[in-house]
């Protein structure tokens, strides 16, 4: 049989170099400035689009991918190699790009070789585990084995970001349960994750960017209270900060793994400018 294809859209936030190595398709959504529309990480990447947002006076909108997208992409994918499909979408409470996979796979009969997850996170916090799929995949592992990898990733991991305001969630639509935040203190650090609903909601609030950063590194702890983990940081335009809050998680738990992504077009329009995420995963 032929090796199992990952397919993820681009809110997963995974770079052209991760897609290539690991054999990952990816379906963009698309972001808007007034009438220009580009293709997430495709036709715009986060240098130009938040260089796009300093500058630009129309603030950006989305829009997920039709059904017609992903068909095309089942099509490709299936007449290739005949290969069962992993689809692994953003969180169905922040998108509709889940219901445009579903609706696809509707108008190819319901075709039984396609998979979709609704991974109920964003970013990271779901392009992790399907890193680890495509591995899993890459090595024979049928569409069973890689789905039960990402769940098992995706429910023993913690996501936690750090958003310089909440005004692109809100303006978005996205705020979630994170709307009691409004009305803080100016300097108030809103600390968010996502639920097992795939909802956003407010975790806690700190005053200035470096205590809500070791707020989050204190979370961690307890959470995975000495457990060996993988880190991979997410950020919006903010490497040095990215790289400080490495630092500040290295010095507290037993990392096993760096690494770094950039919120792509779509992501950073919801969250904005100086946006940090952290997601932590166990050592497998």
């Amino acid at each position: 049989m032929s090796k199992v294809r990952i397919v993820v859209d681009s809110t997963a936030d995974l770079s052209e170099e991760e897609r290539s190595q690991l054999n990952i398709e990816m379906v963009p959504l698309k972001v808007h400035f007034g009438e220009e529309t580009f293709l997430d990480s495709i036709t715009i990447n986060s240098e130009q689009f938040f260089q796009k947002l300093e500058q630009s006076k129309d603030m950006p909108s989305t829009s997920q991918p039709s059904p017609a997208d992903f068909v095309d992409i089942y099509r490709k994918l299936l007449d290739e190699a005949d290969a069962p499909i992993l689809s692994i979408h953003i969180s169905s409470a922040l998108s509709g790009t889940y219901q445009s996979a579903t609706i696809a796979k509707s108008m190819l009969e319901d075709d039984p070789r396609i998979t979709i997850v609704d991974s109920k996170s964003a970013s990271v916090g779901f392009g992790f585990g399907a890193k680890h799929a495509a591995k899993l995949a890459a090595s024979g592992a049928d569409v069973n084995e890689c789905l039960k990898t990402f769940q098992r990733i995706n429910q023993g991991s913690k996501l936690y970001f750090l958003v310089e305001t909440l005004d692109y969630l809100q303006r978005n639509g996205r705020i979630g349960k994170a709307s009691a935040l409004f009305g803080s203190l100016l300097s108030i650090k809103p600390i968010l994750s996502i639920d097992t609903e795939g909802t956003i909601y407010p975790v806690d609030r700190i005053r200035g960017s470096r205590k809500a950063m070791s707020r989050v590194v204190e979370l961690l702890d307890q959470d995975f209270q000495g457990r060996k983990v993988n880190i991979n940081i997410a950020h919006a335009n903010a490497l040095p900060a990215a790289e400080q809050f490495a630092s500040m998680l290295g010095e507290k738990l037993a990392v096993a793994s760096i690494s770094y992504n950039e919120l792509g077009p779509v992501i950073g329009a919801h969250v904005g400018p100086g946006t940090l995420g952290v997601l932590c995963s166990p050592l497998e």
